[in-house]
C-alpha cells in the first residue's frame, strides 16, 4: 500500500528523490502550486544557492510545467477539477502517483498563512494525510497556532515513507 502525503509542486522539482521513493507514494498537490511553477521558472530570484543546482531545478520545473500544459493533461485538469476537492491522478514510474486537487482557499487563517500554505493545510485536513514541507517557519506556525495537521520535515521523508506515525497513534493518549 502506498503512503500518502500533501506537498507543493515546487518541492517535487527541488527534491527529485521524491519522484523515486523507496516504496510507493501518493502526493496530493493543490492545483495552484502547479500554476506557480511557471512563475518560479521565470523569477529572477535564485531558488537554490548554487548556480548549477538552480539551473537544474528550473529545468525540472519547466519540464513539470510542460507536462501539465500538454493538451491532453491540461484538458484532464480543466474538465476534472471543477468542484472543490475534486482530484485528478497522474501515475508515474517508481510507484508515484500525483493527485492534483482543486482547493479553494477559504482564508481560514487570515494573515497567519499565505494562500498556498492555507491550501496545503486544508488539503492535509480534508484527506487526513500528512504534509511534507521544507520550511521551518511554516512548521513553527503550524505548531504555534495548533493547526490540526500532521507534518514531516523533508529531512524526515524516508522515516515518514518507511515507518511514519499514524494519525491514530497521535490521537491515542
Amino acid at each position: 500500500m502506498s503512503k500518502q502525503f500533501v506537498i507543493e509542486a515546487i518541492m517535487l522539482a527541488i527534491y527529485g528523490e521524491l519522484m523515486a521513493p523507496s516504496q510507493p507514494a501518493d502526493y496530493f498537490i493543490p492545483s495552484s502550486t502547479i500554476y506557480e511553477l511557471e512563475e518560479f521558472t521565470h523569477s529572477p530570484e535564485p531558488i537554490m544557492p548554487d548556480t548549477e543546482d538552480d539551473m537544474h531545478v528550473r529545468r525540472v520545473m519547466k519540464e513539470m510545467s510542460q507536462f501539465f500544459d500538454d493538451p491532453f493533461n491540461r484538458k484532464r485538469l480543466e474538465k476534472g477539477l471543477i468542484a472543490p476537492w475534486s482530484t485528478i491522478p497522474f501515475t508515474f514510474p517508481n510507484g508515484v502517483t500525483l493527485h492534483v486537487v482543486k482547493v479553494d482557499d477559504n482564508e481560514m487563517w487570515g494573515e497567519l498563512f499565505d494562500p498556498v500554505e492555507t491550501q496545503l493545510l486544508l488539503t492535509a485536513m480534508r484527506f487526513e494525510i500528512p504534509l511534507i514541507t521544507d520550511q521551518p517557519d511554516f512548521q513553527d506556525r503550524i505548531l504555534e497556532y495548533v493547526v490540526p495537521v500532521q507534518f514531516y520535515d523533508i529531512d524526515d521523508f524516508e522515516f515518514a515513507l518507511e515507518q511514519g506515525i499514524s494519525l491514530q497513534e497521535l490521537r491515542e493518549p
